[in-house]
């Protein structure tokens, strides 16, 4: 399991003086952006290929309190994967400094065409890259179906 360590910085705090809603979301980002940069899946071979990750949406479950002045740990692991590598899932789970594991984030997302700004499947000298991150206890192969499965549509103003 991959962990990233992370110090708790002042603007990662609330007015409750515990780490913040928004610090979940950016300490999870960067778990996953540097674990894949550090397998060579960085921004020089996003920029080949033109494509980049969008989230289709990341649910974080706090199960208890953790405050500024020790370090903090975020897990990488792999939840579920399409064939083609369009779609995606990880799972982080956020550790203290004694290890007690006090929330989880669960994101699904997928690769997007820069260009045409459509989703697309991950190219083919990109998709090992996904091979290399370890695997969530419960992984599954997406399909497009898993995308939608909490059936959330746009509501426009009238």
């Amino acid at each position: 399991m991959y962990l990233k360590e992370f110090e708790i910085r002042w603007n990662d705090i609330d007015a409750n003086r515990h780490l913040a809603n928004k610090a979940y979301i950016e300490y999870a980002a960067h778990t996953r952006m540097t674990f894949l940069s550090e397998l060579g899946f960085d921004q020089r071979s996003l920029g080949k290929f033109n494509i980049g990750p969008v989230v289709f949406y990341e649910h974080i479950y706090y199960f208890k309190e953790v405050f500024y002045g020790r370090p903090v740990k975020v897990s990488l692991e792999l939840a579920g994967k399409s064939e083609d590598g369009k779609f995606f899932e990880f799972v982080h789970n956020f550790y203290d400094h004694k290890g007690r594991n006090f929330a989880r984030c669960e994101m699904m997302g997928a690769w997007l065409d820069l260009q045409t700004r459509k989703l697309i499947p991950l190219p083919e000298e990109m998709l090992h890259f996904m091979d290399k991150v370890d695997r969530a206890e419960n992984f599954k192969t997406l399909t497009s179906k898993d995308t939608r499965k909490f059936a959330k549509t746009p509501v426009d103003l009238s």
